[in-house]
């Protein structure tokens, strides 16, 4: 029963973000996905998608997924174990695994389930789980769900990952973790520095490519793939929901005995439905058009570099990367928020990041490009943050 005193407590807290101008205000799209999208009856550039290789709007995924749903059906209505694996969703691990390099594949509905799904089953309390401090709320979920003993390591600081691995040394497994690109800083972890410390400590590596898969490495297999460290990474969980087309579904992609334990033990692959046949379909068509030599992923760090290059030459403070995430730090919550409402009216759709999806006192707004702008868009993008920098300075 919710109480008149939990009541006010609730709406006390609801008041305070509002009088900090830090309240979460979900704003609607009245038009598909794109780089330029339809927010209350205007037509805005959109620079806050993690639609990195703009494929959410590409008519030959939208038919691909539409084929699919087509021939195989809407839904499932069942889990995978019961009647919900289709030959479409076999193909599917059985092309992630080839375009990741990986020996077997398994789906999820999202990348924060099958980072859910992880932990639990492979690590008990005799085990540990080393984790950067920055990694995503989807694995740090994940590893509450598990008992395994917990560690962090500073962000990238591999001489404090390394004192984790010792401080760690009488547990039975260990597993080190990261984020391949983070999602807030778009920095890039160490993959080819953790993967040496893990071997020498003969711990397993889980890399969350989600930021990463479709657009880098040399063929947009991810980070593995730009570390130079394909084969040495055990787990490597990702989304569809981002370069990958942009709608849905994950999954988990690594070493077989490992994948074949999570299709017997993965809670949330044996209770949750079956991925949809149209983001099958769908992510199926994004694989055929990267293994294609699409122009996509080098687009996206042109515009990424270009949007970098203006904003440092502005002197704006920037969080030094080679990504698609371009962090612009304004440390204070309420100028964060401000200027993204600013910069809305200058038709430039960003949103102002704070605690708790920040770290406090590190207050940004995380510009994110993609292959679907153009250098127009990106130099009124600039000009509008320079403008608004001026109205706010005065």
């Amino acid at each position: 029963m919710l109480t008149n005193q939990l009541k006010e407590e609730l709406q006390q807290f609801l008041d305070s973000l509002q009088g900090q101008g830090l309240k979460k205000i979900e704003r609607v799209l009245e038009s598909p996905q794109s780089s330029r999208i339809l927010v209350q009856g205007r037509q805005v550039l959109n620079f806050c998608a993690n639609n990195y290789l703009g494929l959410a709007s590409n008519k030959e995924v939208i038919e691909s997924a539409s084929e699919a749903m087509r021939e195989w059906g809407y839904g499932l209505s069942s889990v995978r174990f019961i009647c919900g694996t289709q030959q479409l969703h076999t193909r599917l691990e059985q092309r992630l695994s080839r375009f990741l390099h990986t020996e077997d594949t398994i789906l999820f509905s999202s990348c924060f389930d099958a980072n859910g799904a992880v932990f639990e089953p492979l690590l008990s309390e005799e085990d540990a789980i080393i984790s950067d401090e920055l990694n995503h709320a989807s694995i740090i979920d994940g590893i509450r769900l598990c008992k395994a003993k917990r560690f962090r390591y500073a962000h990238s600081d591999m001489l404090d990952l390394q004192a984790r691995l010792e401080e760690s040394y009488g547990c039975r497994r260990r597993l080190v973790v990261t984020d391949g690109v983070f999602s807030m800083d778009g920095d890039i972890a160490k993959l080819s520095e953790i993967c040496t410390l893990a071997e020498r400590y003969e711990a397993l590596v889980m890399v969350d490519d989600s930021h990463a898969t479709g657009y880098i490495g040399a063929t947009g297999r991810g980070t593995a793939e730009y570390c130079g460290v394909e084969g040495k990474v055990d787990i490597i969980t990702t989304t569809f929901g981002k370069a990958l087309g942009g709608a849905s579904g994950g999954c988990v992609s690594g070493r077989r005995e490992i994948i074949e334990l999570l299709r017997q033990r993965g809670r949330p692959y044996l209770f949750s439905n079956t991925l949809a046949p149209a983001i099958a379909g769908g992510t199926l068509k994004v694989l055929d058009l990267l293994e294609q030599g699409s122009p996509y992923r080098l687009r996206t760090l042109e515009n990424a570099k270009h949007f970098r290059t203006k904003m440092e030459l502005h002197g704006f403070d920037l969080v030094s990367g080679e990504t698609a995430i371009v962090p612009v730090m304004l440390y204070d919550e309420r100028k964060a928020v401000t200027m993204a409402d600013e910069l809305l009216k200058e038709g430039i759709y960003v949103i102002g990041f704070s605690f708790p999806v920040v770290p406090k006192g590190k207050a940004r707004i995380r510009v994110q490009l993609s292959a679907s702008h153009t250098a127009e868009d990106i130099d009124k993008a600039v000009q509008a943050f320079v403008d608004v920098r001026k109205r706010m300075e005065k």
